[in-house]
C-alpha cells in the first residue's frame, strides 16, 4: 500500500479530494479503498451538470468482489468526469491517487474543512 499523500483530504467512506482553481474539487478514491476492493471492472460515473450535496452517493465502482457507492465530499455541481476510466477502470488499481474520477465546481470549498488530513486519514484505515 503506498503512503496517504499529504497534499488531500479524505473521506470517512475512502474518496479523497484535491483542491484546484476556481472552486474545482477533484475526486478519487483512495488506495487502500481500491486494494479492499480488488481488480476494478465497471465504474459508473456522475452526470455532467449533476448537483450534488456532501456526502450524497453519486457514483459506482464496481470490482470482481463487490460494488462499493462513492460520495461526494462537497455540496456544488458536477463539471468533469474522467471518460477514460469507462473503458480503463483499472487505471485506479495502478495508480489510485493519479487517477481522478470526477470533479465538482464547490458550492463552499469550506466544506473541505470537513474532511480528514492525510494522518487522520492513515489513523483510521490502521484500525
Amino acid at each position: 500500500m503506498s503512503a496517504v499523500p499529504d497534499n488531500l483530504k479524505y473521506a470517512k467512506t475512502h474518496e479523497w479530494a484535491k483542491m484546484e482553481d476556481d472552486n474545482i474539487i477533484r475526486v478519487g478514491i483512495t488506495d487502500f479503498a481500491q486494494e479492499e476492493l480488488g481488480d476494478l471492472v465497471y465504474i459508473e460515473l456522475p452526470e455532467l451538470g449533476r448537483k450534488v450535496t456532501a456526502q450524497e452517493q453519486c457514483a459506482v465502482v464496481e470490482s470482481v468482489k463487490t460494488a462499493s457507492d462513492l460520495f461526494s465530499p462537497v455540496s456544488g455541481e458536477i463539471v468533469s468526469v474522467n471518460e477514460a476510466l469507462v473503458d480503463e477502470p483499472e487505471q485506479v488499481n495502478d495508480d489510485a491517487y493519479g487517477t481522478w474520477l470526477f470533479c465538482i465546481k464547490a458550492n463552499d470549498p469550506s466544506e473541505l474543512d470537513a474532511l480528514m488530513n492525510a494522518d487522520a486519514y492513515q489513523q483510521m484505515i490502521e484500525q
